[in-house]
């Protein structure tokens, strides 16, 4: 819901730092890799019982998701960098989901498997969509410039990190945002299903 105007606030600094670091030979599949790395120490740190480290590696993971995507458009956005991308994303993120289920199952397993269920409609509706406009020449840059069709929602990448900074600054929160999360995961899949009906057609 936020992402683009996250997007017009964040792109301009980010793209200067990702100048400086295209001039050194990093490349945007570098910086995926080592923020997925990242992303995976997060979600193992807060399933060890340590959600406050966790955080400060997701929001590096976070921060590598964006400046990767900026070294790209410096260097040239290429489909396999695209692809490592998104896939990382959604790893990363249903990663700290089940986190939270292994730091405590008995209170968050259950709404935890809720949680994952709902990405698995955002998730697949996302990808699903960007398929088929990809096949039809739609493009959007609302999002900033993509290497495939970015559609919105009221569930994006913004809300996604705003959620697991709360839970993981606020553990014993997870039940109950775990749930409301997950209602506005799904009420994000039924407003994608009914574009990807009305465009599609």
């Amino acid at each position: 819901m936020f992402d683009a105007a996250a997007r017009r606030l964040i792109d301009p600094p980010l793209a200067r730092v990702a100048r400086r670091v295209a001039a050194l030979g990093i490349g945007a599949d570098a910086i995926s890799i080592a923020g997925f790395a990242l992303g995976l120490l997060a979600a193992g740190l807060v399933a060890a019982g340590f959600p406050g480290p966790g955080l400060v590696l997701f929001l590096a993971n976070r921060l590598a998701d964006g400046l990767d995507g900026a070294v790209a458009r410096e260097t040239g956005i290429t489909d396999r960098g695209g692809f490592l991308d998104i896939v990382f994303d959604f790893i990363v993120y249903a990663g700290m989901a089940c986190a939270f289920a292994v730091l405590d199952p008995a209170e968050n397993a259950l709404p935890a498997a809720c949680l994952l269920f709902a990405f698995m409609g955002t998730g697949s509706s996302f990808l699903a969509f960007a398929i088929m406009a990809g096949r039809r020449g739609l493009t959007t840059e609302a999002r900033g410039k993509k290497s495939l069709y970015y559609l919105g929602g009221l569930t994006e990448g913004s809300e996604t990190i705003a959620f697991f900074v709360l839970v993981c600054s606020q553990p014993a929160w997870f039940p109950v945002l775990a749930w409301v999360f997950a209602a506005m995961c799904w009420l994000t899949t039924a407003a994608r299903i009914a574009t990807g009906w009305r465009l599609l057609r």
